[in-house]
């Protein structure tokens, strides 16, 4: 009787399984193969995190093309944090162009004198209403005219326009009117993120937030996965989730604010998965990079947030509960001009 075998005909215990997790100062690749396990650790190179990938992959593997890859990746993450991602626009209901400026009434710091509210990534030029009207029953007060939207596509072309974050006014509960006017968009060439799929909920800032951070960073991340799949040669990438599952190329490639806390998911995931079989289920993690510690707490399943906050922007897209200090294995410890006691970044 032959053993189990896997999609691509291979005995289930003589494929070459591989982890990798990008990080800011190392680059990881653990595998398991047969009964072979190992590690490789590499510099990140933060100019294009794809090198330092492809060139642990080598060093460990040589020519040889792992049957399963799982990556976690900061890509997403720090285009946000740095202000790196695409081009975008932010096409909304007529009247709404401002919700991303206008945002919510809390104050995070209630006794800030001077308080700062994050720049919205993008910028009012690029932010256009289209006259058209969905009811909050799903009913259409003012059907999409097709000529504005045509107009639109050529305003988006002049204005070199990389992406665009799609939101109407209750499109959550008929997506009717996004659906017609992504199609537009997508075939004069633009990757649209369209708020129905990416955040289908009510709540315009939230919705209007999380599709704009999906469209800001879709084309850095598309481009590094789509990179990274093709010359790791793997027959099978798969892109951890925040959420502390994976999903395929595809989906991270359009809709990466998946993945917004991939690395930092896996290892959590991976520490709760190795306390449960040592027998015990209610466990601190704690992982510690070159830069940062991530730190969580699991009681039995993984702890889990609706909304997160990325560069100080709500993304509404469920991710692992963790706690992030900006002090790891690199930091550097300094005493202030006042004799403080500092450490990092």
């Amino acid at each position: 009787m032959s053993g189990r075998r896997t999609h691509n005909g291979k005995p289930a215990g003589k494929r070459l399984l591989v982890g990798v997790d990008t990080g800011g100062t190392f680059t990881d690749v653990v595998f398991v193969h047969g009964t072979r396990r190992g590690v490789c650790k590499v510099p990140s190179t933060p100019d294009d995190p794809a090198r330092a990938v492809l060139a642990a992959l080598r060093r460990t593997f040589g020519s040889q093309a792992p049957d399963v890859l799982t990556y976690g990746t900061t890509v997403a993450t720090n285009a946000m944090l740095e202000r790196r991602g695409a081009k975008t626009a932010l096409v909304t209901t007529a009247g709404f162009e401002d919700v991303l400026e206008i945002g919510r009434q809390d104050r995070p710091r209630l006794y800030d004198l001077e308080p700062t509210r994050p720049q919205p990534i993008v910028p009012r030029s690029l932010r256009m209403g289209v006259d058209e009207r969905m009811c909050f029953d799903g009913g259409v007060d003012k059907p999409v005219d097709p000529e504005e939207i045509e107009s639109l596509a050529q305003r988006l072309e002049k204005a070199g326009v990389e992406s665009v974050a799609l939101c109407l006014l209750h499109a959550h509960v008929n997506p009717a009117h996004e659906k017609s006017i992504a199609a537009a968009l997508r075939s004069h060439g633009f990757p649209v993120s369209v708020s129905h799929e990416i955040c289908p909920e009510p709540g315009e800032y939230e919705r209007s937030s999380t599709t704009s951070v999906n469209a800001y960073v879709l084309p850095a991340v598309a481009r590094h996965l789509r990179r990274l799949a093709k010359e790791s040669r793997a027959a099978r990438f798969r892109v951890m989730q925040s959420n502390g599952g994976a999903i395929g190329v595809g989906i991270a490639a359009r809709e990466p604010i998946r993945t917004m806390l991939s690395g930092p998911a896996g290892g959590v995931a991976e520490a709760a998965a190795v306390a449960a079989r040592a027998g015990f289920h209610r466990v601190i993690t704690l992982d510690m990079g070159g830069t940062s510690t991530d730190v969580a707490f699991v009681d039995g399943d993984l702890p889990r947030r609706p909304v997160t906050e990325i560069g100080g922007l709500p993304v509404c897209t469920p991710c692992v509960d963790i706690h992030t200090v900006g002090a790891g294995g690199g930091s550097i410890a300094f005493v202030d001009e006042g004799g403080a006691l500092r450490v990092g970044p």
